[in-house]
């Protein structure tokens, strides 16, 4: 058989990755271990959260599903830190852990020139240093011209609950015992990473009396421009919030030496940023308690989800009976009864430095790699990943340039450029921090950011880039009208006494102002419609903010148009550091942006380097 594009792995970058090329009109195969579990969330049931729900925007934008697909399904929404400002605004949904699985694989059961094959890929197959092919555990051979590997938590993965390890993928799935060993042969550096999951609670044994709702906003929110969510406001299931307590906290530290990773049974290495909750009782001894959730999984009545709670912020490795004795010292699960253990998983992945920006491996010609595997963690960060490899392994082939989103323009764009210029040796999570650009990375202009791009890869349509036209014009209509309308005296002394004449734009401005009296005082402001409303309202408020960021990022472009090129030799660079010839050459930046964004290249390394190019390749004037 033989393929234009193999994807392996059905997780949310797989998925991301065979809907982009599929789509594109590559014919695509798509090899998993288990059919039934494409989309799975085997951790936590939700898609979004800070900093990632701004990524599933983004994916949205591009012409992704993930978006889509979660609107589908939700339990709950909310848009986290509304009440701050519009850089740290996120959706986050509970998600039905049963139903988007299920939306996902009828998606892509229709979908156009893919396949999808139940099988476990053990070797890549390698000839002239390009990949031809892969050889599946019972020995079949499949070509392709582009793989594209994002095989999550399951290369070599074990199952840890204290000193027991059971070689086992998420939920006792079948692992793959060999790919990690192929991509070894190749010249691959393998690191060791390790995440985990909390133990799941009986929803029928817990006393809802002791703790504190969580609601659901009462606003209607989508993550996809194109579709809109039909779940009711006023029927979204509720959350619970608990601490641990000083019992908690005593048993933990009684039993530490039976937890895998402090009791020596870890080899990998976990997330700093989603630790234990052992580690998060050792790291941070001061706190008298640390903040839980119980989620609701699936409101699907015949699915083993129902009524199984998920205790978001409990993640262990401790055996089973430790986990019971911390589980029953929290308030209102004193009789709770466990329907899943928590465990810690350890997984082979690849160093990331070995990737380019477009996702392709430095070592081996027209291997892409997404998700997991390049030491990430979450599927939101994975599902950024498939759909930019996706696009790159279908402009690889259709000869296209290749698509490289700048820090400035994407939340993507810093997650791939961290990852392939600064490395990781923990499963790397995607923080608002991490973004100085996040001024103009918002929830709120994904569409305007990165929808062209999707247009031009051919995953959006002439009635999408339409609308966005449409958006576009109509918000620069406002942006006129704004600053040409007056608010009267006597209009402007319903809201401010004995105020002056006013532009709608000055008042907008204005801190002291609620924008919702602005548009009451103008109803025809609210037939431009709330996304429209929003877009403008923010960048007239945060205008100079934004005006600043933007000339910020210009330097960082022009930066980036400054490309070294590929067969420079670093020894032949005079003067530089050893760090940072080192550094360069272990890494191979593409451009001085992101050399200059490698740890141990300083900015004289970058003088030098610039004059060098300047000499040698008649660059960089």
């Amino acid at each position: 058989m033989n393929y234009d594009v193999i994807v392996v792995g059905g997780g949310h970058a797989g998925i991301e990755a065979c809907h982009a090329t599929s789509k594109i009109g590559y014919n695509t195969l798509l090899i998993t271990g288990n059919i039934k579990n494409i989309g799975d969330m085997p951790c936590n049931p939700s898609i979004g959260g800070t900093s990632k729900g701004v990524i599933v925007r983004e994916i949205d934008a591009l012409g992704g599903l993930m978006g889509k697909i979660a609107d589908q399904s939700i339990l709950q929404m909310k848009m986290l830190n509304g009440s701050k400002g519009p850089a740290v605004r996120c959706l986050r949904a509970q998600a039905d852990k049963e139903l988007y699985p299920k939306n996902m694989q009828d998606y892509l059961g229709n979908q156009r020139n893919l396949t999808i094959k139940e099988e476990i890929v053990e070797e890549i197959i390698v000839e002239n240093n390009v990949v031809v092919g892969v050889k599946t555990s019972n020995g079949e051979r499949i070509d392709c011209k582009c793989l594209i590997l994002t095989t999550g938590t399951y290369l070599k993965s074990e199952i840890l609950r204290g000193s027991e390890k059971t070689p086992s993928g998420p939920h006792g799935e079948k692992r793959s015992n060999h790919l990690s060993d192929s991509l070894k042969k190749l010249g691959f550096n393998i690191i060791r990473l390790k995440t985990g999951t909390p133990p799941r609670i009986d929803a029928k044994t817990v006393d809802y009396t002791k703790m504190k709702e969580e609601l659901g906003d009462p606003l209607h929110y989508s993550f996809s421009f194109d579709t809109k969510s039909t779940y009711d406001v006023d029927a979204q299931e509720k959350c619970y919030l608990i601490y641990t307590n000083e019992d908690t906290h005593r048993i933990i530290n009684e039993n530490l030496e039976k937890s895998s990773m402090y009791g020596g049974y870890v080899s990998g290495v976990g997330p700093r940023y989603c630790p234990s909750i052992e580690d998060k009782i050792v790291r941070f001894k001061d706190k008298e308690k640390h903040i839980l959730f119980l989620e609701p999984q699936s409101m699907e009545k015949d699915s083993c989800y129902y009524d199984a709670l998920y205790l978001q912020g409990f993640s262990t490795s401790m055996p089973q009976d430790v986990q019971e004795k911390m589980v029953h010292s929290l308030k209102g699960l004193e009789q709770a009864k466990i329907l899943e253990y928590a465990y810690a998983i350890e997984y082979d992945a690849i160093d990331p430095l070995q990737v380019s920006p477009t996702l392709e491996s430095k070592i081996i010609k027209n291997l892409f790699t997404a998700g997991q595997i390049n030491g990430t963690s979450g599927y939101e960060e994975a599902a950024g990943q498939g759909i930019v490899a996706g696009i790159n392994a279908a402009n690889k082939l259709s000869g296209k340039d290749p698509l490289v989103l700048r820090r400035d323009e994407a939340y993507i764009g810093v997650l791939i450029d961290d990852l392939v210029t600064k490395g990781t040796i923990e499963p790397y999570r995607m923080l608002t921090s991490r973004a100085e650009y996040r001024l103009i990375l918002r929830h709120d202009n994904a569409d305007l950011r990165l929808r062209e791009y999707g247009y031009e890869a051919g995953l959006i349509d002439e009635n999408q880039k339409n609308a966005l036209e449409r958006k576009k014009e109509n918000i620069d209509e406002l942006k006129r009208y704004i600053r040409e309308e007056k608010i009267k005296k006597d209009e402007l002394d319903q809201i401010i006494p004995n105020g002056k004449t006013s532009t709608i734009y000055e008042l907008i401005k204005r801190p002291d102002l609620e924008i919702e009296n602005i548009l009451n005082l103008r109803e025809d402001l609210k037939k431009y419609g709330e996304e429209v409303l929003e877009e403008v309202i923010i960048d007239t408020k945060y205008e100079g903010y934004i005006s600043k960021t933007y000339k910020d990022a210009e330097k960082l472009k022009r930066m980036e148009d400054k490309q070294i090129p590929e067969d420079i030799d670093y020894d032949n660079v005079a003067n530089l550091a050893s760090e940072a010839r080192q550094k360069l050459e272990n890494v191979r930046p593409r451009t001085i942006a992101q050399a200059s964004r490698i740890s141990g290249v300083n900015p004289a390394d970058i003088s030098i380097l610039l004059v060098y190019l300047k000499k040698v390749y008649g660059k960089n004037e």
